[in-house]
This record gives C-alpha cells, structure tokens and sequence, in this order.
C-alpha cells in the first residue's frame, strides 16, 4: 500500500498543472458558499446587535420593520413624525425609566445625521448592553457642536475641532447645504460595529436651528438668520422622528405597547426591537436562500469540473494503472486510489477556500464595512459553516467515486494494450 501511495503521489505530481486548477476552482467555490454563509449570519449579528437594553421603539404608525430600519439603522425615511408633546407624555408615564428621542432628515457627505439629546449618550447601548464610549472628546454642549461615529472620522480624515457642513435631505448628488450654520467637532465615538459609526449626531435644538429660516424643503426668500442670532428663538422640536424607551420593569412592556396604540391623540406604534427583527429575517429569507442556492450551484459545477478532469485523463493513465495492476495492485486498490484522490483534492480545496475567504475579510473587511456597513468577523468556521463545508467534501468524494468505479473496470489487456 505503501508503494502504491507513492507511485499515486508521482503521478499526482506528473499532474500537478491539472491538479492545481481544480484545486482552484473547488477553492473558490467553497470561499464563494462559505462567503455568503459568514455574510449572511455576521449581518444579522451585526443587525441584532444594534440596540441593546431598549424595550420599546415608538414612531408614528407604519409597519415595524419600516420603524427599525430607520430609526435604529437610519435606513429609508419615516413616511411621518411623532409630535414632541406625545413624546415628552410617554417620558414623563411612571412606567418608563428614560427615552431617548430621535429626529432623522439631513445628512452629511453621505452619512446621516441624528439629532438627538444627551441621554443618547448615557442611555444608549449595543452588543450584549454595552455603553458607547468616547475616543476622543467629548459630547456636544452647544448648539452648533457635532459628536461623529468612528466611521465618519476615518473615511472623511476628520479631527476634533474641524468645522463640517450639513446637508438638507439624504442622498443624491445635488443636496441643498446648511452652509451658514457650520458645526465644530467636539467627539469621536470608539468604533462599536454599528450604525452609530456611520452617524453624525447633533442636538435637537441644532436641528431646529439650522431649519429656522427654511419652508418646504428649501431656504426661504429673503430671509436668513445668521447662526449667533438662532438661540433667540424658540428651538424646542415641534416633532422627532421615534423615540427609544427603556422600562423600570420589564414586565410592562406589552401594557405601555398597548397604551401607545391606543392612544387618541395621535397614531402611534410601539415596536420591540427583537419581534420586528424577526420580522425583518422572515422578508429577506428568500433572497438568502437565492444566494445560498446561487453558490451551491456553483459548487455544483465545481464537483462537475473534478470529475470530467478526472474522467478526461483515465485514458492518458490507462497505462498506469495498468502497471500498478501489475505489480501487485488490485482492482479495488484502483477504485480506492482514485477516489481518495478526488477525496484529497476536495480536502485542499476546502482548506483552500476557508484560507482564501480569511484572506478577504482581513484585507476586503473594511472596505465592506465602510461601504455598506457589514461588519465581518474574522473566526474559526462556525457549526453551520462546518456542516456547508462538510457537505462539500461529502458531495465531493461522492463524485469521485464515478471515476474510481471507472478505474475499477479497467481491465489489465486494456491498459496494455489501448484501443487506438
């Protein structure tokens, strides 16, 4: 046996060109599945871990996954507000411990802004309830201060104290600027992995300041009310656009749920965060499922491509194998030699792709995130990535049995004497 693991070695190596463009492609195949495996499941972490210690999110009445995307992942626009009058009752219910209230619309080269308060900073948390924390600075005090996410900073090269520029709206390559109302920068947020890295955050009263001498959409005619003039004014929001609720009972929260949907005075709803993230799994299952087939598919082809290689060059070892029948090897050592062959090509090529798929989240991790905000971690394979890639090798040693069985039938007058 010994011998005959040797003569297959040399000839694998007579072979190596072949041999490593099949390991190629088994390899990118399985980068490709496990890829979208660890894309797919490292999103949801990343969604999940979002907002954390938060019971309820309230906004105007729409569907609750429309609410989370906007609200805790600044995602799409709310289709209405909430009026601060609802928002300062449910603050001051004896049920709730703090509120933290949100109002979305303006952006800043590409990156949304949220005007909030600073229980934002106090209250809020992400992962397995973790605080944010600052890395440099601290929070806004004034109105025309300016707290980024880590994310902001990197990309955009910003420092404490630089001054930016607010834009009206989000999107599109043509925004209307806030030009006189600059903002200073006077914290950066430590990186969380979240939404909050791609977040300007301002104050509620900022945010009515720099909307002051603004009607529809546009600056008014005429007027404009220069930014050391805006603290005379009223800069109390009229309406924000959802509000976090943390309880002082859990408890609670299905009869504050209820009492919000109840109310008369406006039409609002109350969403907890966990129930509409299931939601939100349910509407994008089928597209995972697409891409999970897509990739399979793939893999498909790959296991084809081994074996027709495979199968193409039994007529160039038909001597071969031949020779091993005649020093000693039987038929059944022929079917083995050529499946554990198939067997360890698929082996390397699974190696292969897990090494090709670490390279990329080292290297292509970032720039993922700082696209789209996918945050991919870079682990051992987990359980449901373990059992995709040992369903690979299983398919894979399945397939190569064909061209074992193949060898197996290869009489010893045939190999010695091929039919021309």
């Amino acid at each position: 046996m010994k011998l005959l693991i040797r003569l297959a070695a040399q000839s694998a190596w007579n072979r190596r060109f072949t041999l490593v463009l099949m390991l190629i492609a088994i390899a990118l195949s399985s980068t490709l599945l496990l890829g979208i495996e660890r894309v797919r499941h490292d999103m949801r972490d990343s969604f999940s871990q979002s907002v954390s210690g938060t019971d309820l999110v309230v906004g105007a009445r729409s569907s609750p996954v429309q609410l989370m995307l906007y609200s805790v992942f600044h995602l799409g626009g709310a289709t209405n507000n909430m009026g601060w009058d609802s928002a300062q009752k449910l603050a001051a219910n004896p049920a709730v411990a703090w509120t933290i209230p949100l109002s979305l619309g303006d952006s800043h080269r590409g990156f949304p802004v949220l005007a909030t308060n600073g229980d934002y900073f106090t209250h809020f948390q992400y992962g397995g309830r973790q605080p944010l924390r600052f890395a440099e600075g601290r929070p806004f005090a004034s109105v025309f201060e300016t707290v980024i996410g880590a994310e902001v900073a990197r990309s955009l090269q910003y420092k404490i104290g630089d001054h930016i520029v607010l834009s009206h709206g989000i999107g599109g390559p043509h925004l209307l600027q806030h030009g006189d109302k600059p903002f200073v920068i006077t914290g950066i947020l430590a990186r969380t992995g979240t939404p909050v890295d791609r977040t300007v955050h301002i104050g509620l009263d900022a945010m009515e300041a720099i909307h002051l001498d603004w009607e529809g959409g546009a600056p008014m005619r005429g007027m404009s009310i220069p930014a050391e003039l805006v603290k005379k004014f009223d800069l109390t929001p009229k309406t924000i656009t959802a509000m976090l609720i943390g309880l002082k009972n859990r408890a609670a929260v299905f009869g504050l749920q209820r009492e919000i949907a109840d109310n008369q005075d406006e039409a609002l709803m109350a969403v907890l965060p966990g129930v509409a993230l299931d939601q939100l799994w349910e509407v994008v299952s089928i597209g995972e499922n697409a891409l999970l087939l897509i990739s399979a598919l793939v893999v498909v082809v790959g296991l084809a491509g081994l074996v027709s290689s495979i199968l193409a060059g039994l007529g160039e070892r038909r001597r071969e194998l031949a020779i091993l029948r005649s020093v000693g090897a039987r038929p059944l050592d022929l079917f083995l030699l050529l499946a554990l062959e198939g067997l360890a090509v698929m082996l390397c090529g699974v190696l292969l792709g897990v090494l090709l798929l670490s390279a990329g989240i080292v290297f292509g991790g970032p720039l993922l995130e700082a696209q789209f905000g996918i945050v991919l971690q870079l682990h051992w394979p987990t359980e449901a990535e373990l059992k995709l890639l040992g369903a690979v090798i299983a398919a894979g040693f399945a397939a190569s049995l064909l061209p074992g069985w193949r060898a197996y039938r290869l009489s010893l007058s045939d190999g010695l004497s091929p039919r021309i």
